[in-house]
This record gives C-alpha cells, sequence and structure tokens, in this order.
C-alpha cells in the first residue's frame, strides 16, 4: 500500500502524466486546466510550472496564460478564505496554541504591500505559507486578494513565456538558452527575496 502511494506521489510530479490526463479530458474545455493549476494551491507538491507549460502547449500562450491564472487565482482565494473565515474566525482559541502559528501572524507584521506584490510575483515563494500567515493575521482581506491576484497573474505570464519558450526551442534550439535563463532568473531572484523576508 505504502509502494503503491510512493509511485503514485512520483508520477504527479511527471510530465508525462499530466499530458494524459489533458489529453483524457480533452472533451471539457477549459475547466481542466484551471482546475489543475487551482489544485496546485491546495497540494502545492504539485509542479506549477510544468502545469502551465501544459496549458500553454494544450490551449496556445494567451489562453494557457488565462487558464492557468484563474485556477492560481481560485486556488489561492479558497486556501486564503478557509484560513481567514474558517479557522481564524472558529478555531483561533484552539490554533493560537501553536507557535509556529504565532510566529506566522507576527511575520506579517514586518510586509508590506510592495512586498507582499513582490513575494506573490516570484514562483519559488512558499505560496502556502502566504495564504496561511496572512489568513490568520489582522491584514486587509481585499488587500491580500488584490494584491494576491495582481501578482500572480505577472508570475504566471512568466511561466507562459517560459513555457512557450520550451515549445519554441523543439524548432529552434536556441529557444531552449532562454528557457534556461528565465527559469535560472526567477530562481535567483525569488531565493534572494525570500532569503530577505525571512522564508528561505
Amino acid at each position: 500500500m505504502e509502494t503503491m502511494l510512493i509511485d503514485w506521489l512520483h508520477q504527479l510530479g511527471t510530465l508525462e502524466f499530466w499530458e494524459a490526463l489533458l489529453e483524457g479530458f480533452e472533451g471539457l474545455g477549459p475547466l481542466v486546466p484551471i482546475l489543475l493549476a487551482m489544485v496546485e494551491s491546495i497540494f502545492p507538491p504539485l509542479p506549477l510550472i510544468a502545469i502551465v507549460a501544459l496549458n500553454v502547449a494544450a490551449h496556445g500562450g494567451f489562453l494557457g496564460f488565462v487558464y492557468s491564472w484563474l485556477g492560481v487565482a481560485a486556488g489561492g482565494t479558497v486556501v486564503f478564505l478557509f484560513w481567514r473565515r474558517v479557522v481564524k474566525r472558529f478555531f483561533w482559541k484552539l490554533a493560537s496554541r501553536s507557535e509556529q502559528l504565532k510566529k506566522a501572524q507576527q511575520w506579517v507584521s514586518h510586509v508590506d504591500t510592495a512586498s507582499l506584490f513582490m513575494l506573490a510575483v516570484l514562483p519559488f515563494t512558499p505560496t502556502s505559507f502566504l495564504h496561511l500567515a496572512f489568513g490568520i493575521s489582522d491584514f486587509d482581506e481585499k488587500r491580500y486578494l488584490l494584491t494576491l491576484l495582481a501578482g500572480k497573474s505577472v508570475m504566471v505570464a512568466m511561466m507562459a513565456l517560459f513555457g512557450q519558450s520550451l515549445l519554441s526551442s523543439l524548432k529552434n534550439p536556441v529557444y531552449l538558452i532562454l528557457a534556461i535563463a528565465i527559469w535560472a532568473g526567477m530562481y535567483w531572484v525569488s531565493r534572494k527575496f525570500c532569503k530577505k523576508h525571512d522564508l528561505d
């Protein structure tokens, strides 16, 4: 049973798995690509950059971006509202006993809107932590969601560009260099910014 679970989790990280999944649900239109990107917000180990690249491959640059962004935005909103409207409202007396949750709540007080936007833009930021920390904080709900949606639109656009570059590299290997440069740049900036905000 344990081996089967490990094998299944390993498959989730392969491009072939997502490719087969998309092909199997082609008739459902945009529903599957949106849901795939949405599920990543709930289950962070899923490779979002692979999902976005897959959506771009299946639906083209523009629609791939739109479907991916809608999924990321919906998933992030659901997770944030779960922490804000459910945990904080009904279970905070119990949850507040956790030192980790208290530290997460205190961390938010050192983050302004501009920094939040940058954290939302950078693809290697632990977004699930952002939803948790801001969800249990007193940070303005509307401001968080608008900043998140704006930041994630830029992040998904960068990922879509990465995916488009990978597709183009099949015809012209020069684009592979561009794809690697985009990936490396996103990773380097993400690590630096996360370290600055104690998220490394």
